[in-house]
């Protein structure tokens, strides 16, 4: 009984797959998350072949992707969710009726302090290391997400743009998105729970069925005979992605398992251990919690890719790329000679969100802003 109360208290959402969890000595928290994931695994393939927009309005799409999005959050954190949709309706209600001058102030502010507000109060609520999947993932996703689309909605609808630069003409949003727009945006399973965050016009065009030809026009592939023939299909980088997430799964469990970060902090470690045995063990702990990022993440861009999201383009040698919004490059985390291009190499869409948001925009010390947000 005790053992049961202790899994069931891992987690704040459904309690559904206790037994699962208990069967397999997993978290009840990370197997909900499994759970969810695989689902919108499978969902994704039903959602690009079966409500694909050829046969299903850009209405419908969005409201499947929210409603199945918000089942996800309120499974994986019950009434935690609540969070996720107050910053989400208030940060539209910013959007909507606050002065367009000002939306990408007043939504970084919400979004930012709601943010903050929710870390500090889950180092009381969860006592960090209770749970590794909370409420506080999403979240950080959805204030990507808003405050990156104010920013956008500011420079299509406020500044001339002759003033922006490339990248902020290219993703300049130039009407209020709807409300069913923007919580599809926001709130859609296929990135609910670790994201990536992406744009809000590719996401867009997604929907409504022009992402690919998009990007194919702009690879200039007519040399390539993309123009002849239907939509490259996302079948080969799906399976390459779902393989590296099953190799992922295996060093998680044997070298994470092996290597647990937390001994670093464990008294007698600290207290008997040599310093060089500490930093040896250090490193090839923070090695070894890798694979767990490496899952997560690469399991999402092929949640998205099957779904039809993601194509980046043809290079010139006629290769298709679904790349658009992945998250992580492990081989370039693993061969980086750099902290720069180890960092440009992990969470890569928050990077292209912090460039977004501040470092494009901030008219002095942009480095040193950037990463104090």
């Amino acid at each position: 009984m005790d053992e049961l109360t202790t899994s069931s208290f891992k987690t704040t959402g459904s309690k559904w797959l206790l037994p699962v969890s208990d069967f397999f000595g997993f978290p009840l928290d990370q197997v909900n998350f499994l759970a969810c994931q695989v689902f919108a695994l499978g969902a994704s393939f039903w959602f690009r072949l079966y409500l694909s927009p050829q046969f299903s309005s850009p209405v419908v799409r969005h409201a499947v992707a929210t409603l199945f999005g918000l089942s996800f959050v309120i499974f994986c954190f019950g009434w935690y969710a609540v969070h996720i949709s107050i910053l989400v309706m208030v940060c539209y209600r910013i959007l909507v009726t606050a002065d367009i001058h000002n939306i990408h102030r007043y939504t970084m502010i919400m979004a930012v302090s709601y943010l903050a507000v929710c870390q500090v109060s889950r180092v009381f609520i969860y006592n960090y290391g209770i749970l590794s999947t909370d409420f506080s993932g999403p979240l950080m996703i959805i204030t990507q997400k808003t405050t990156m689309l104010a920013f956008q909605v500011h420079d299509g609808m406020c500044k001339k743009r002759e003033d922006l630069t490339a990248d902020q003409r290219l993703h300049a949003v130039d009407s209020k998105p709807s409300l069913i727009e923007y919580l599809s945006y926001n709130l859609n399973f296929l990135s609910i729970l670790v994201g990536p965050c992406s744009h809000y016009k590719d996401y867009i065009d997604f929907i409504e069925g022009r992402h690919v030809q998009r990007r194919l026009s702009a690879s200039n592939t007519g040399q390539n005979g993309y123009d002849k023939v239907s939509e490259p299909s996302p079948m080969a980088a799906v399976t390459r992605k779902l393989l590296i997430c099953g190799v992922c799964m295996v060093l998680f469990l044997t070298l994470t398992k092996a290597f647990p970060i937390t001994y670093n902090v464990d008294s007698h470690f600290v207290n008997e251990a040599p310093f060089l045995t500490r930093l040896t063990y250090a490193a090839f702990s923070i090695q070894a919690a890798r694979p767990k990022f490496y899952f997560a993440w690469t399991l999402a861009d092929a949640i998205n890719n099957a779904a039809g999201y993601g194509f980046k383009g043809v290079d010139e040698a006629g290769q298709v790329s679904w790349d658009l919004i992945s998250n992580i490059s492990i081989w370039g985390i693993e061969t980086a000679t750099s902290f720069k291009k180890f960092i440009d190499n992990w969470n890569i869409q928050t990077g292209v969100w912090l460039k977004t948001v501040c470092y494009d925009r901030a008219p002095r010390y942009p480095t040193a802003l950037t990463f104090i947000l």
